[in-house]
């Protein structure tokens, strides 16, 4: 029976692309290209209009049709559900990658005999100087660990007991129903969040001058909220914030290689 390995994100999918491939095996890989820590859930499996929509609404990436990506991953779980193949979840320790796992688990929750895992966590995370070691939550993603690391735990995939996939899918129901605006992971438990919690980390590290927008943005992706913050989701805060006049921006906006901050009501220099 051949073997469908699923991963949260693309830079994990290719990571783990390159480990089957150096242990001289060809199983697919599908990568689910959703960051589902952030952003509505309610009507999620509904339908891919609403993670669509909150998608094209933040980002800055012109280049990407985001309904017709999210189609395509309804269609491909759809499959996946309908299939005989075995399934392998990659996760390691991070909101996001955990609530992959619970959606994959309420997907095939009437086929649970074909769902397997692979679990990650910062013991496996080699390279001694990732900024993940400094964390006190220890939140890892799958695309953190190089090919090698994923080689090596290839032969740890294992069955997920039925009684724990039922739990999985329920929690997932739980965490659609609750529909936050963000979702924090923390002691193995799902609580709700706010755009504001990051608005206001941003706004706590801005300065009177202009100052590398990135480094502000720096300050966030590393900071313990209960999941990690992505490049597109600081970015979109930060012009959320431009746009209510709390903080200036200048430079490209759809970029941080020329973007600048500085605090709204200082007498920023020109």
């Amino acid at each position: 029976m051949s073997t469908i390995h699923l991963t949260n994100g693309d830079v994990a999918a290719e990571s783990l692309r390159a480990a089957l491939q150096a242990a001289g095996r060809d199983d697919r890989v599908i990568a689910l290209r959703d960051d589902l820590a952030v952003g509505p859930l309610r009507g999620v499996d509904d339908g891919p209009d609403v993670r669509a929509d909150f998608w094209d609404r933040i980002s800055t990436d012109t280049r990407r049709d985001f309904l017709r990506e999210f189609r395509e991953q309804a269609a491909a779980l759809e499959n996946i559900a309908r299939g005989e193949a075995n399934l392998v979840v990659w996760h390691a320790e991070s909101a996001a990658d955990q609530l992959m796992l619970r959606r994959v688990s309420y997907y095939l929750r009437n086929s649970p005999q074909r769902l397997n895992e692979v679990r990650l966590s910062i013991r496996d995370l080699t390279d001694p100087g990732a900024w993940a070691h400094s964390r006190k939550d220890h939140a890892t993603s799958v695309g953190m660990f190089a090919p090698a690391v994923l080689q090596a735990r290839l032969a740890d995939a294992a069955p997920i007991s039925v009684l724990r996939i039922s739990r999985l899918a329920l929690e997932w129901q739980e965490v659609k129903h609750a529909n936050g605006e963000t979702r924090r992971w923390r002691d193995n438990t799902f609580t709700s969040g706010s755009y504001a919690e990051l608005d206001a980390l941003i706004l706590e590290h801005r300065a009177d001058d202009w100052r590398p927008a990135a480094r502000v943005a720096a300050e966030l992706m590393t900071a313990e909220l209960g999941f990690l913050v992505s490049d597109t989701v600081a970015l979109w805060r930060l012009r959320e914030l431009a746009a209510a006049r709390r903080i200036r921006l200048r430079g490209d906006v759809s970029a941080w290689r020329t973007l600048e901050l500085c605090a709204a009501l200082a007498p920023c220099p020109h």
